[in-house]
């Protein structure tokens, strides 16, 4: 991944977020949350954002991310488990195809992909097996990016393959520090034939960063705030060569989000 980009697509925050879990959310927290998210999108990498609006019948809808997969010039739009969530996907079809892109669709109905288990290294492909996706989603990846291999990495309990990884460069792995996370590590590293160098973290939630390339020589990556994992932002300090970018994830992460999940990125040159 060269961590080139030149738009970013979001969805709004629903009022009903805050009825999620049990009312833990903080919806004002939520909706200044997502402003700043954007804004770092904007202002720091400089990306064109689209915002499509909040949908009130998804409360999880804000998670745009896990709903493509985005390679190259290819879209893969994934139909996820949960049957309410196939809404998520409203417009983003159009989109795509108003950029050029070749669009595909998840359209075994006994396939479940979510984006959150794709870990695209530039190289290869990892996917988590998870309670969110499945061998027919993954064999879904292979056939639709045929150009890379794809590989399997089990995940248990409710967690997706980057709850506890990401990359945070061309060849680095960000990695959590759970038995979970290094189990997941040595089974890539067994599948691969390429060299990753790793950054470990202390906290599984914070090795979920975004890296992204600005300008012909700046390299930045958000990552998630002090104020949430003091102890993983300071090993990002030694990071010197990059543009640190922090970013608060609180109320999202209270159901399952992430900072990859808030987003799709991608790298097309015809406007929108």
């Amino acid at each position: 991944m060269n961590g080139r980009y030149t738009h970013a697509v979001v969805r709004g925050v629903p009022s009903s977020l805050e009825n999620e879990v049990h009312g833990q959310v903080d919806l004002a927290r939520a909706l200044r949350e997502s402003g700043v998210y954007s804004g770092i999108l904007r202002q720091k990498l400089g990306l064109q954002v689209v915002e499509l609006p909040p949908n009130e019948e998804l409360p999880q809808g804000q998670l745009i991310g896990d709903t493509a997969v985005v390679i190259a010039d290819t879209a893969l739009i994934t139909r996820p488990w949960i049957p309410a969530r196939r809404k998520e996907t409203e417009g983003l079809q159009k989109l795509f195809e108003e950029l050029k892109f070749r669009v595909f669709e998840l359209t075994d109905e006994n396939a479940t992909l979510d984006a959150s288990d794709i870990l695209f290294t530039g190289s290869e492909i990892f996917v988590g097996l998870s309670k969110w996706t499945n061998l027919r989603g993954a064999e879904m990846v292979a056939k639709t990016f045929q150009d890379y291999a794809v590989s399997t990495v089990p995940v248990s309990g409710d967690l997706h393959l980057k709850s506890f990884c990401s990359m945070g460069g061309p060849d680095t792995l960000i990695i959590g520090s759970s038995d979970t996370a290094k189990k997941a590590l040595r089974t890539m590293e067994q599948l691969t034939d390429h060299h990753y160098e790793t950054l470990t973290v202390p906290d599984d939630p914070a090795a979920n960063c975004i890296f992204a390339r600005v300008g012909p020589k700046s390299s930045v990556l958000i990552h998630r705030s002090a104020e949430e994992y003091p102890e993983s932002a300071q090993v990002f300090q030694k990071l010197t060569e990059y543009t640190l970018v922090p970013a608060t994830c609180s109320e999202l992460s209270k159901i399952g989000g992430c900072l990859t999940a808030c987003s799709i990125l991608i790298n097309r040159k015809p406007e929108i």
